[in-house]
């Protein structure tokens, strides 16, 4: 059997839905057709040199598309597996993807495509792809070039001139072009010139030899809110966080607490923490601040997390925090375990 060279295969561009490929309708914007051919239409019109630096791709669409702002677990999953199954036959591979939620697809494909040999590259666009002003051709543009570069060896997020970590990234604002932001890890790469520059020493290349291939178990027992989210806010009640997690379909939460780890001291509300983890729920802790990281025990208030088994997400994003409790929770792991592999960085999020 002749196997084909990596730098000889194609760059996979998948289309998983998005405002990059959607057009003006008197109703509003709507998904457009031939997504395949806009997009090699608009690549054309880059000036020669440019157009003469992009790998060859193939375009495939993923059907349905993912609307971003209703994604759930069961989506991730599929895009995930629709990626293991397409990638070792490509150089690398482009995800394009809607904006509201792409850090949490980024974030979940990271986990469940462990030990990545090549690069897989998520972008999307702030405007579509037709529209005046719009962002979408450069970033797939930036995309392409770093998805046929072999030293990147991780899921990570390419946008306004820069490549992010996936699993480290946010999305900071709703309307700016340079919408996205990795606030506690540096860029991956960015832009110079017409290059896409990969920065020495950033990636996973030469930390995850000997990681698991890939883990893609199944997400759907979780995708219809197995794991909750509770922001904490002045005033929350016990009974209010025991509404959350005492319902027997959910079976971890992420709590976002102020500061470096600090919570109301209240007695009733530390209970209903503990009472969640000791029935085996799987309970971390973000800091609810955009950047640094978690230190529960430093201050008094935030020693009650300590006694009640919350877990802390270090500097992870709340996106990266959330997608991994539901990665552990859909595997057949002892709840030791999993509280082990929380603690412990899979793919560089904490």
């Amino acid at each position: 059997m002749n196997v084909i060279p990596l730098d000889e295969r194609p760059v996979l561009v998948l289309y998983a839905g998005g405002t990059l490929g959607m057009v003006a309708t008197p109703q509003g914007l709507a998904p457009g057709d031939d997504m395949e051919g806009r997009l090699r239409r608009a690549l054309d019109t880059l000036p020669p040199t440019r157009q003469a630096g992009l790998p060859h791709f193939v375009f495939r669409a993923l059907e349905p598309a993912i609307d971003s702002s209703a994604a759930t677990p069961r989506d991730w999953q599929q895009l995930g597996r629709s990626v293991a199954a397409a990638v070792g036959d490509h150089a690398g591979v482009v995800v394009l993807h809607g904006t509201d939620t792409l850090t949490w697809t980024a974030a979940s494909l990271a986990y469940q495509l462990q030990g990545l040999d090549r690069p897989v590259v998520v972008t999307g666009a702030m405007l579509p792809l037709e529209a005046e002003g719009s962002d979408a051709l450069d970033n797939v543009e930036l995309a392409l070039r770093f998805a046929a570069e072999p030293r990147l060896q991780e899921v990570a997020i390419a946008f306004a001139g820069r490549l992010l970590r996936g699993v480290r990234t946010r999305k900071r604002h709703s309307e700016a072009l340079s919408a996205f932001d990795s606030p506690d890890y540096p860029p991956l790469g960015e832009r110079v010139d017409a290059d896409a520059v990969l920065f020495p020493g950033r990636g996973l290349e030469a930390q995850q030899r000997g990681a698991p291939r890939f883990e893609l178990p199944d997400y759907g027992p979780l995708a219809e809110g197995g794991v909750v989210r509770i922001a904490l806010w002045p005033g929350i009640q016990s009974w209010q966080v025991e509404a959350w997690l005492a319902d027997d379909r959910v079976r971890g939460g992420l709590l976002e607490v102020w500061g470096a780890g600090n919570v109301p001291s209240d007695p009733a509300l530390l209970g209903a923490l503990a009472r969640a983890g000791g029935e085996g729920k799987l309970l971390a802790a973000v800091s609810q601040c955009t950047a640094g990281g978690l230190a529960p025990g430093h201050y008094a208030a935030g020693q009650g997390l300590v006694q009640a088994g919350v877990l802390s997400s270090d500097a992870m994003t709340a996106e990266a925090a959330l997608t991994k409790l539901v990665h552990l929770l859909a595997q057949p792991l002892g709840n030791d375990e999993r509280r082990q592999r929380f603690l412990t960085p899979l793919v560089g999020e904490r």
